[in-house]
């Protein structure tokens, strides 16, 4: 019984489980943040090249 909770107690890999759910969850935030403006600058790219196509008159 002393042999269980002593490991009931034991925290010593609980700090490396943490530290990788934080850069997980750090890891996915920035794939959203690239993934949101990689579609907005392919917007504005596609928008200007638009406009020197058709002399910069909008459409």
């Amino acid at each position: 019984m002393t042999k269980l909770m002593r490991l009931w107690k034991d925290e010593e890999g609980a700090t490396a489980v943490e530290y990788g759910i934080m850069v997980a969850l750090i890891a996915a935030v920035i794939v959203g943040i690239v993934y949101t403006l990689g579609q907005q600058l392919n917007t504005a790219f596609t928008n200007v090249s638009g406009q020197l196509t058709t002399g910069g008159v909008a459409p």
